[in-house]
């Protein structure tokens, strides 16, 4: 679980795995990252874009947002 214990573990490896790119990223490169299945980085992108800790600033790439790396620190 996160600090405020709303994600599972392998949401929080996303996550981290974002906060340690300098550039928007695909599902793949964060799962290669991160260590997890690629289509489970797919399904936990989707959960936090919702949540407004990732965003999509360029077409099929992905960034964590400030507000995504507040929940990770």
């Amino acid at each position: 679980m996160s600090p405020s214990g709303k994600f599972d573990t392998e949401t929080i490896k996303v996550l981290n795995a974002m906060s340690e790119l300098s550039k928007p990223s695909s599902g793949k490169e964060i799962a290669s990252i991160c260590g997890v299945d690629a289509a489970v980085v797919s399904k936990k992108i989707q959960t936090l874009k919702s949540a407004g800790l990732v965003d999509s600033p360029v077409r099929c790439k992905f960034a964590i947002t400030e507000e995504g790396k507040k929940e990770i620190s």
